[in-house]
């Protein structure tokens, strides 16, 4: 099992200032915990992700994915609307380990997914052979489709199926029409199924019946070819009771398909979109 989606760090307050005090987060989560967790759950390869919009964190992660086999790839940040994004992305394309970049655009006004700098340091990805997530809630969907559209060359991961509303037994309307319409970009590599658990507004009030029925219209919309596996540990502490308990909760969910397709969806999807190395 490859995990597409999950963060380190070493915690401080000042620096992850999103981070709830007092919550399972608000804590180192770094190597050594994320092996227990891995090793628990069977999962043995993982994509870090950045956690804070800095060029510090993207060395930082980088720096311990070289220790371990373990992690195979990071998705950094570089200042994409900079002058110097080319420097950038050339000092860290140099180690093969970084696939990919993103930038945190739920927190962004509509704006921002169209500004001509932002594009402009999109552009120079593909000629680094690196991707981009895609971080959004459910209603960017519609811009977000504008910003793929004037990317065509540039492969695209869908983080946490685009954050749906998760209400207990109803699939969004919104959402639906939305990825349907994204679905139909070759240029959207994957979505990652993960994320979802902390969308429901109480953790008393997740919902199985919901997930699944999110899990079989990702399906449906995109194809096994497409859906992959995340987890966003350390994040999903904040409604589940460990690592383990989403792997199982995907495992379940694949549990009906062919061989072939918890193959795609547990693994072979993110290492294709990702183009990582074996």
């Amino acid at each position: 099992m490859l995990d597409t989606h999950h963060h380190l760090w070493s915690y401080s307050a000042n620096e992850y200032p999103w981070i709830p005090a007092n919550t399972p987060l608000a804590q180192n989560h770094l190597l050594a915990e994320l092996e227990e967790a891995t090793s628990a759950a069977g999962v043995t390869g993982t994509i870090a992700v950045q956690a804070r919009q800095s060029i510090e964190e993207s060395a930082s992660l980088l720096k311990i994915a070289d220790q371990s086999k373990l992690i195979r790839g990071v998705i950094g940040w570089v200042p994409l609307i900079s002058e110097s994004v080319e420097q950038n992305l050339e000092h860290f394309s140099d180690n093969p380990k970084f696939v990919g970049i993103r930038h945190v655009l739920q927190d962004e006004a509509d704006e921002y997914f169209l500004r001509n700098d932002f594009h402009r340091g999109l552009s120079k990805l593909p000629a680094h052979d690196l991707r981009y997530d895609i971080l959004l809630y459910q209603h960017q969907i519609p811009v977000a489709t504008k910003l793929v559209d004037r990317q065509p060359e540039l492969g695209m991961i869908i983080d946490h199926i685009a954050k749906p509303k998760a209400r207990n037994g109803c699939v969004e309307d919104e959402w639906r029409s939305g990825m349907k319409e994204l679905a139909k970009r070759e240029n959207i590599l994957g979505v990652k199924f993960s994320g979802l658990a902390t969308e429901f507004s109480d953790k008393d009030e997740i919902d199985p019946s919901t997930i699944r029925a999110y899990f079989e219209e990702t399906l449906e919309i995109f194809g096994a070819e497409r859906v992959m596996f995340g987890t966003d540990w350390p994040v999903c502490l904040l409604s589940l009771d460990s690592y383990q308990e989403w792997s199982d909760t995907l495992i379940g969910l694949t549990s009906s398909l062919s061989g072939d397709e918890k193959d795609l969806i547990l693994h072979k999807n993110g290492e294709s979109a990702y183009q990582l190395k074996t």
